[in-house]
């Protein structure tokens, strides 16, 4: 934690130190540089911030992140995981994986980069399963696309966060009750899911779902 304006957020220690990703804050605690988390700017943050256990995700861990974007929670995901994990980062449009590569990937050397649809599970190499998979993606079967990438990647007993975009899988039903049914989705795929946390005021119409992979 870091405190700003009298206020207390959370932030990440910083793996690539004077470097910034999204003109975050830099602070230095007790010698050592960390950045501050934006949960206006990063879904997880948000989630944590509502009360997400902090620890989904720790040193040492390999991370599957798809829909990595220009890279400002993967980032951070990078910082957490450290010099000894790994994030495996795909992102399917290429100006956005090109600056997730520059502002991201070129400075870290824990970050592999794929341009890649994450439709498709075989088109990235994990080197072996991973011990979370994070899914932020805006299309209509997001679920199905982290359903089948834990399948292809994740280890038994593995972490998967789901971003649940509601307005892109349904725009008129209400959210609340598309992120049930995503969650059903997950429940009858043999998952167990520990957490759902709507995300707002951070992001409107967006939740996070922390699930156990069986």
């Amino acid at each position: 934690m870091v405190e700003r304006s009298g206020r207390e957020s959370i932030a990440t220690r910083n793996l690539a130190p004077s470097r910034t990703v999204y003109g975050e804050r830099l602070v230095t605690i007790g010698g050592e540089e960390f950045r501050e988390w934006d949960p206006f700017r990063s879904k997880l943050a948000a989630a944590i911030v509502k009360g997400m256990r902090s620890d989904v995700i720790e040193e040492g861990y390999r991370v599957l992140y798809l829909g990595t974007s220009t890279g400002t929670t993967a980032s951070h995901v990078s910082d957490i995981v450290g010099a000894s994990g790994l994030l495996i980062g795909v992102e399917s449009a290429s100006r956005v994986a090109r600056e997730f590569v520059e502002r991201v990937a070129r400075p870290r050397k824990n970050v592999i980069p794929y341009l890649s649809d994450a439709k498709k599970p075989g088109g990235y190499d994990t080197l072996g399963r991973v011990d979370v998979v994070y899914c932020d993606i805006a299309q209509p079967d997001q679920t199905r696309i982290a359903i089948d990438n834990c399948e292809a990647h994740l280890k038994k007993g593995g972490t998967l966060l789901l971003a649940v975009k509601a307005r892109s899988i349904d725009v008129v039903s209400n959210p609340r009750d598309v992120f049930e049914t995503e969650k059903r989705k997950l429940v009858e795929a043999g998952f167990e899911v520990e957490r759902l946390i709507e995300l707002s005021p951070y992001d409107r119409d967006h939740a996070m779902i922390l699930a156990r992979y069986p």
